[in-house]
């Protein structure tokens, strides 16, 4: 055995999710091994994350090896990006994780190039609107539109791409690229190895990572990094998002840790709901059943903007025991997102990750959680579409969790406008994006924030809508533990910890959850993009 000499003066770093919630990503320099922690994908306010994520804000050469928390695209979605570069390691997660990987950066890559796509249709079909204009100096008319369109697409739900570069060259036009591309994303799932829970699988000089259940998702690790010194072993505790207790199909986040990993020099803690507080887990299906009730009694339909692994999932449970146990009206429940309908698979595939509720309510009577006789999982855009159009009473689970891109942006444009419709949000949505603002503008409305006689409005494809659907949120759904669960990771578990950086939250939120650890006499910092601390 070679130790790592005394002395070695060893680096964390912190480059991504710090002041921030999204675009997780950590260095841990070792003095021999510098070992990349998450590799995730900004969100939020295009411009400004299409900018941030074009390029990595540290040095990627000599990264030795990657460990990935979980599968969520916050932190993982530039692990292309990465695999594109000089980078010759490999990335090292959970078999779950890695499972998943396969359907989610696939998906990543078709999303960047359909929004590349997107960009240099509106673009080019901006500038021959305006050519028109020019060359028969009059207003252009729907008609002239209409055929301007009709030239730049195949069909009413494809675009022309060849026409569309084509006439972007003849024209001197700026073109639009992906962040990666569908092949790239696919070329990248090459450098991942999965492995089990509490084996340490080694990742640099003298240096191991073992992977604990953090119950966020499925597949969702804490990762703790051993590294042996000349005199002494030092030792890193990355949370990666932690999980709720208590929630179903999912084991809870760790509190036993093994008797050698639990002197923990760094603990590296997420901070999203560090002073915020959930409803009860219990209160789950009675929350969702109200809603339900009232939209159908309306007439109307439940949207429910889901991210599609996890939340998603979840959903689909909670619903399955409420129309086997007759507490709702079973109407048709709709999943009208191609990624959650493979992750549902990936969910089927690793039941050893389930809590004992979900083996004895479901699989030891040979029932799968997540597929019954009213669910039906929608595969084609054409499906999509006409689903969206439909005014009888049903419930649609569609992607993005925070409404920013995928189809769950068509089916709020059809129905956001209807007051016998309930919009559901059962997530975090992060500033600046537009689950955010209708967050908001639902909450003002329904605290008389705002006269119920004037709607407010929203814009959605570029096109603005009045916000007439009821808007509920219920908070228990949120895969994130709240103020005091993730206070429950450092006080109610046999950790001994030295110091603690807390990341992946807002300002506020991680400012009180630094306060309250510093009141109970715990060394806390929150370090910003850039920083670093040495070990």
């Amino acid at each position: 055995m070679v130790l790592i000499k005394n002395g070695v003066n060893m680096e964390f770093g912190f480059y991504g999710a710090a002041g921030e919630v999204t675009g997780s990503m950590h260095l841990l320099d070792t003095g021999n091994d510098k070992i990349l922690f998450d590799c995730g994908m900004f969100q939020g306010r295009r411009k400004e994350s299409a900018e941030k994520n074009k390029s990595f804000p540290l040095d990627l050469s000599g990264i030795t090896n990657m460990v990935l928390s979980h599968a969520h695209i916050d932190h993982s979605g530039r692990i292309p990006m990465l695999t594109q570069k000089d980078f010759l390691g490999r990335i090292v997660t959970t078999r779950a994780t890695k499972d998943a990987l396969g359907y989610m950066l696939l998906d990543s890559g078709h999303i960047q190039e359909s929004d590349a796509q997107y960009l240099n249709y509106k673009s080019l079909r901006s500038f021959l609107y305006q050519q028109e204009q020019k060359n028969y100096k009059h207003k252009i008319t729907n008609k002239e539109k209409s055929s301007i369109k009709k030239l730049l697409k195949k069909s009413p739900y494809e675009l022309d791409t060849m026409t569309i570069a084509k006439l972007q060259k003849d024209h001197g036009l700026q073109r639009f690229s992906p962040l990666y591309t569908m092949e790239q994303a696919r070329r990248s799932l090459s450098y991942i190895d999965g492995y089990p829970f509490g084996i340490p699988v080694t990742i640099g000089r003298e240096t191991t990572v073992k992977f604990y259940v953090a119950g966020h998702i499925l597949g969702s690790a804490f990762s703790l990094v051993t590294v042996k010194l000349a005199d002494r072993t030092c030792r890193i505790l990355y949370t990666g998002d932690v999980g709720r207790f208590g929630k179903p199909i999912l084991k809870d986040p760790t509190l036993e840790f093994d008797e050698q990993d639990r002197k923990i020099d760094l603990l590296i803690m997420e901070s999203t709901y560090g002073d915020r507080e959930h409803d009860p887990v219990d209160d789950l299906g009675d929350s969702l059943k109200k809603v339900m009730i009232s939209t159908f009694k309306k007439g109307g339909s439940v949207i429910i903007p889901s991210f599609a692994y996890g939340r998603t999932q979840e959903i689909i449970y909670v619903l399955h025991e409420l129309y086997e146990s007759g507490q709702v009206p079973r109407q048709p429940i709709y999943v009208d997102s191609p990624l959650a309908s493979n992750i549902t698979t990936v969910f089927g595939e690793h039941p050893e990750s389930y809590d004992r509720e979900t083996h004895k309510v479901f699989l030891e009577k040979g029932i799968n959680p997540f597929y019954f006789d009213k669910i039906k999982f929608v595969a084609s855009v054409e499906e999509s579409m006409k689903l969206t159009r439909d005014e009888t009473p049903h419930v649609v689970i569609s992607a993005s969790g925070m409404c920013e891109a995928g189809r769950i942006l068509h089916h709020l444009r059809y129905k956001i406008h209807n007051p016998k419709n309930t919009i559901l949000l059962v997530g975090y949505m992060a500033q600046h994006t537009l689950g955010r603002k209708i967050e908001e503008m639902g909450m003002a409305l329904a605290n008389g924030q705002v006269a119920s006689s004037v709607a407010p409005e929203v814009k959605i494809l570029g096109k603005t809508y009045p916000l007439k659907a009821r808007v509920e949120k219920i908070g228990g759904f949120s895969a994130h533990g709240d103020k005091h669960e993730l206070e429950r990771i450092i006080t109610g578990s046999n950790l001994d910890i030295k110091k603690i950086g807390i990341v992946h939250g807002e300002t506020s939120q991680s400012q009180a959850f630094a306060k309250r650890l510093q009141e109970k006499g715990y060394d806390t910092f929150i370090p910003v993009s850039g920083d670093k601390v040495n070990i």
